[in-house]
Formats: C-alpha cells, structure tokens, sequence
C-alpha cells in the first residue's frame, strides 16, 4: 500500500522536475526509467574482456559495454565490502559515515540512502542475496538496499503494473570460499591462468585463479538471465543496467588495497533511451558513490547536497566527448577488520589519489600491518592472522613458501610494512609495484598529489585531514577474522 500511494507522486514528477531531465536528453522516452542494479562481490578490474583479460567469458558484461558505455577509468570508494557498498547507496565517501567506513559495521540510519528516495518518488524497490552488508542494521528496520526478495522474477511478479522499479542484484560470486568443482564443470583451466607479476606463479595460485574465474563468469550468466527477464517484459530499453562490483578481487595485494588490483573496478552502463552514441569507452574517472546521485538525476529527482558523488549523466550524453573535470579519482580505506595486535583494535587508515599517470598513497598509519599481524598469537582478535586478506591457497601458498627468494619480494610487497607515502607511475608500472616516493626525479609529481588529495579531503570534510576527532578505530566491529589455519595445511602448499 505504501509503495502504490508513493507511485502517485511519480505521476507527478513525470509531469514535471522527470520530464524535464529526460527532454534535455532530447530523446522520446517511456517515463522514469527502471534501475537494474547488477553487483558482483569482489569481483574487480580487470578481469573481464573488455579490459583485456581474453581469458573469461563474460557475454553480459559484453552486450552492456558494446551497447552502452564502458567505464575504463572507475574505482570504489573502499576496497572493502561494508564501506563500499554504504557509500553507494549514500553518495557519499565512506570517510563522511561514521561507523559505515568499516567493515562489519553499521550505516547510521542519518545518511539518506538512493533507494529510499526513489521509494518516495514511487518507485518499486528491492533487492536479492547481498545488500548493504556485513553488519548491523542499528536504526533501520530494513536492509539499505531495499526490501528483500527471494529472487528477481519473485520481485518483478509483486511489481504493481506500470510502476518504475530499481533492483539490486546482489550476487555473492565471486567471493570466498570457492568450490573448485564449479571450475571443474564449467571447464575453466587453470592452465590458462596468468598469474599478475605480484603473484608467485605456481599451480596452487592458478588453481585458485580459475576458481574464482568459474564464479566470476556464473555472475555474468546470471545477470544475463535478469536482463532477459526485462527484455522479455519489453522494458529493457528503458532500464539503466549498471554491471559492476564491490572491489578487487580477494588475493594478496588485491581487495583492502588502494592498488588497482583493489579499488579499481569494471563497470559498464546500458540504457538505449538514455546514452548518447552507445557502444563507447568513457576515460574520464569515476567513484561507484557517482551511481547514487546519476540514479536520482535519470529519475527526475534532485540530488541531496550531502552527496559528494557526481552524477554520471553528463558523460552518458556528451556522445563521447572529454571530461577534464573527470581527471582523478578519490578514495581510501579505515579498518577491514581489526587485524593487528594485541591492544589495537584499529585498521589501516589509507586515501589515495589516482590519475591517468599516477597513483599517491598516504598512509596515515605506516607502523602498523596493512595485510594484518603475521603473529596469530599475538593477534588483537582471536588467532587473527594477516587478517586483512581472505584464506585462501594463494594466500597459504606465499606464506609457506615466504622464504623462497623467488617469493619472498612478492610476500613482502603483498604482507610487509609500507612507508607514509607510496607514489606509483601506473604508465610504466600497471601493478604498482615501484614506489618512487623519495626519489628526487618525483618529487614536485609527489608534493603536487599530496596537496591535491589533502586539499580534496579536507573540502569533503574528512576526519584525518580536519579538526574533527578520528574515531574510525573506536567503533564496534561484529564480524570474524581469517584465523591462522595451522602448520598441517600450509604444509600442503611448501615446493
């Protein structure tokens, strides 16, 4: 009852503030469009084929990157699943919510969040699997993402007819634990994995790889069976489709890193009544907290200022035009999970600055263990072990094999301390594996990025970068750890 009494005011933005965003689209539309929502957990760039990895097959993500746009330039705003699902749903960088810049945490009920706001303009809301999660849902009586559904059909069959809808699909592949008999059934060879050149390549690490490529591809063929759904309706049209995910993937040196192999994202839009010159690459830089407000702009609805996402309709319709006010993006990370020592209970406060040439790092933090404590005995939860990376046989692999002098460069990269500041030229070096904070040859490039991001936090109200007290590490964490899993399994990955 509440969703069809919200849907008379639609009818009244369509007639007003929702026809006017669509004619200065200058293109005939149906009305406010649907919003289909398509969301990977862990899944990151640039594992699909459009970024160059031939490797997977990925039909859905193809037709939405070959009939809309391709983002080759989009980035999450936290490398971590609560944060970065918080702050797509608010617009906002996870530094300006609270608790909701932590894993395992909550989302103040305070923060507006898009598909509440798409609810009152009558829109039909929901979503499936994985919403705004982990964590707790203090102050809201349901999930951020919307009410849940058993499934999208079961979703769509509740719609009221004629009703505008926004559905999140919130799959959980690829993330951890892995069924290797996927891999097995879909033919994925491990033999044809090529691990990145911050991985040891050893079959332990390609076998994992080509676990987490069958579950990659099973959410792409599941997102093609939603938007056949809406295709079958005649509504695809008029749906924006978003495919992308939460962050990188969940290997060393991946998801809670600020590297691309961990804040970096693919994403593709398709929306046929709404993108100008479709079948495109977008260069300019984007956040994923950009959704929100792009969302609330195709629906005709005005953006909340609290939003620091910037809606992405410019560069649907500028036909392919530059964006040079799109020339960086922002981000960072607090606390995955509380991964170091005994008596510090914080995580590993980092924001970073990434261009097309560079990539700066600040660590505000640098003492402490930004995978976590190696030292499972003296770890400050439980027998927390490297706590912020996944189990997993890479993992296990470059543990046990740390002292080989193949690998032991590679786990100090993945595992060891870092400096204050890490400066990457990401032309030379597309893994950022060559810190060249210090050198002299870099250091009008490093001062030049540093006032940029700090200038950059500062505006956007950041507690590290303000007067305002930094309590990131003091809120509560209700989630698990990675435990060490005892000398009895790491022996089994020893060369």
């Amino acid at each position: 009852m509440r969703a069809l009494m919200r849907f008379a005011v639609a009818a009244m933005l369509a007639g007003a503030a929702g026809l006017k965003a669509h004619a200065e689209a200058d293109a005939e539309t149906s009305g406010p469009p649907n919003i289909l929502f398509l969301f990977a957990d862990d899944w990151g760039w640039p594992h699909a084929p459009q970024y160059g990895d031939d490797t997977l097959d990925m039909p859905a993500f193809t037709r939405i990157a070959e009939e809309g746009v391709l983002f080759e330039h989009a980035f999450i705003d936290a490398p971590t699943c609560t944060p970065a699902r918080g702050a797509i749903l608010t617009g906002q960088h996870i530094w300006r919510l609270g608790p909701g810049a932590n894993l395992w945490s909550t989302l103040p009920a305070g923060h507006a969040v898009y598909p509440d706001l798409l609810e009152d303009a009558g829109y039909f809301v929901g979503h499936t699997r994985k919403g705004w999660a982990p964590g707790q849902l203090n102050g809201r009586d349901r999930n951020p993402a919307g009410p849940a559904f058993d499934s999208f059909a079961s979703f769509l069959d509740a719609r009221p007819e004629g009703q505008p809808f926004c559905f999140w699909f919130g799959s959980q592949d690829p993330h951890r634990p892995y069924d290797s008999a996927l891999r097995v059934e879909k033919g994925v060879d491990p033999d044809a994995m090529e691990p990145p050149p911050y991985m040891p390549d050893s079959a332990a690490v390609r076998e994992d790889m080509a676990d987490y490529y069958a579950e990659v591809q099973r959410f792409d063929r599941e997102s093609g069976e939603l938007m056949a759904m809406v295709e079958d309706l005649g509504e695809l049209d008029n749906t924006i489709v978003v495919m992308t995910g939460d962050h990188g993937w969940p290997f060393p040196r991946g998801k809670a890193n600020l590297y691309d192999a961990g804040a970096r994202i693919a994403m593709a839009i398709r929306w046929p009544e709404g993108i100008e010159a479709p079948g495109r690459a977008a260069a300019g830089f984007v956040v994923a907290s950009d959704l929100a407000p792009t969302f609330l702009e195709a629906a005709g609805l005005e953006v909340p200022g609290a939003m620091t996402g910037r809606s992405l309709m410019p560069l649907l319709r500028n036909g392919g035009e530059e964006a040079p006010d799109r020339d960086a993006a922002f981000f960072g990370r607090e606390r995955h999970t509380p991964a170091q020592e005994t008596g510090n209970p914080g995580g590993y406060p980092s924001r970073a600055i990434r261009t097309a040439d560079y990539l700066y790092i600040h660590n505000f933090e640098s003492d402490r263990w930004p995978a976590g404590t190696p030292d499972w005995e003296d770890a400050n939860m439980g027998d927390g072990w490297l706590g912020d990376v996944d189990n997993g046989p890479a993992k296990f692999y470059m543990w046990a094999n740390r002292h080989d002098p193949d690998v032991r460069p590679l786990y100090d990269l993945a595992f060891g301390k870092r400096p204050a500041e890490e400066l990457y030229d990401v032309r030379e070096d597309r893994y950022q594996m060559n810190n060249l904070a210090g050198d002299p040859d870099y250091a009008e490039v490093q001062d030049e990025l540093r006032g940029r991001l700090m200038e950059y936090l500062e505006a956007t109200e950041d507690p590290r970068a303000t007067d305002a007290p930094v309590e990131f590490d003091a809120y509560p964490y209700f989630g698990g750890i990675p435990e060490w899993p005892g000398q009895e399994t790491l022996a089994e990955y020893e060369r």
